[in-house]
């Protein structure tokens, strides 16, 4: 990773004091939007790669990473606008999205809501295709449950990556640290709660958002790739079907022996397949 890539930035979207990244000065914009609980870093071995030949922004949500933790997100549209508000800060009036899990369920909201402002979508194993979802978020969402399941610990965040990814060996150290300071760090707990509470109940996802998303898709019109990994213990290969099924002109891709972050976890093979549906190979 290329010292400009650790620089951190802030730019204030709203009141929201917000932490980014940007590289690359040469192509169309690329914008990295992680997932639930995640941060700018879980883009770190795809940024250099995508910088060669696109200018990319990666933002760590409201709540999330070195970003502001008030408001309190209690609605996922709230999100949505937070994007398009970040956008406004960097000037931005079109770009590619790639967006990972919670991630992947914005930038099509966002897609369908400013049709105008999207080139080409990247969903990365992401939320919005149907109700399944790993227990640990369906604990979450509960009142007062979510706040005694979800005790950050050095052990309990091990155990999140476990369910992450297919191969724990592929996440480094300094990953794993950032993600337990991360979560530790003061407002955090209340955060992820209540983000997890505005798109998730005791059933899943929730059944009016994702009917409501679903619902769109046919309308959708930028080109779209689907990219899933077989053994995602978070989300379910099964909704990469859905996405084929409902986004006209959809293409997927699966990464066999791979889990819920195939960006991290095959970063090379990801990288490859990115950069030549950008280029419209």
């Amino acid at each position: 990773m290329s010292t400009p890539l650790l620089q951190d930035r802030y730019v204030k979207v709203g009141d929201v004091n917000t932490r980014y990244w940007q590289a690359g000065d040469k192509g169309s914009v690329v914008v990295l939007v992680h997932g639930l609980g995640g941060f700018i870093e879980n883009w770190e071995r795809n940024i250099d790669a995508l910088a060669q030949r696109h200018r990319v922004y990666a933002l760590d949500l409201l709540g999330f990473g070195r970003t502001d933790k008030l408001p309190l997100v209690k609605d996922v549209n709230v999100l949505v606008k937070f994007l398009a508000d970040f956008l406004v800060t960097q000037n931005i009036d079109r770009a590619s999205f790639i967006g990972n899990s919670l991630g992947g369920g914005l930038v099509l909201a966002f897609a369908l809501e400013h049709p105008g402002m999207v080139e080409k979508l990247v969903l990365v194993d992401n939320a919005g295709m149907g109700r399944d979802v790993i227990p640990d978020f369906k604990f979450c969402s509960l009142p007062l449950v979510g706040e005694l399941f979800l005790r950050p610990s050095r052990k309990s965040t091990e155990k999140l990556w476990e369910k992450l990814v297919y191969d724990p060996s592929k996440v480094t150290p300094e990953i794993r640290d950032l993600g337990y300071r991360y979560i530790s760090s003061a407002g955090a707990k209340k955060t992820f709660l209540a983000t997890t509470r505005a798109g998730i109940n005791l059933f899943g996802q929730k059944d009016k958002l994702t009917r409501q998303l679903l619902a769109g898709l046919k309308d959708l019109k930028a080109p779209v790739l689907v990219v899933w990994g077989t053994d995602d213990r978070i989300i379910p290969v099964a909704h990469a079907r859905i996405a084929l099924e409902k986004i006209p002109g959809a293409r997927l891709e699966l990464f066999e022996k791979c889990g819920h972050m195939p960006m991290l976890e095959c970063p090379d093979k990801f990288n490859k397949l990115v950069l030549n549906f950008l280029a419209g190979r």
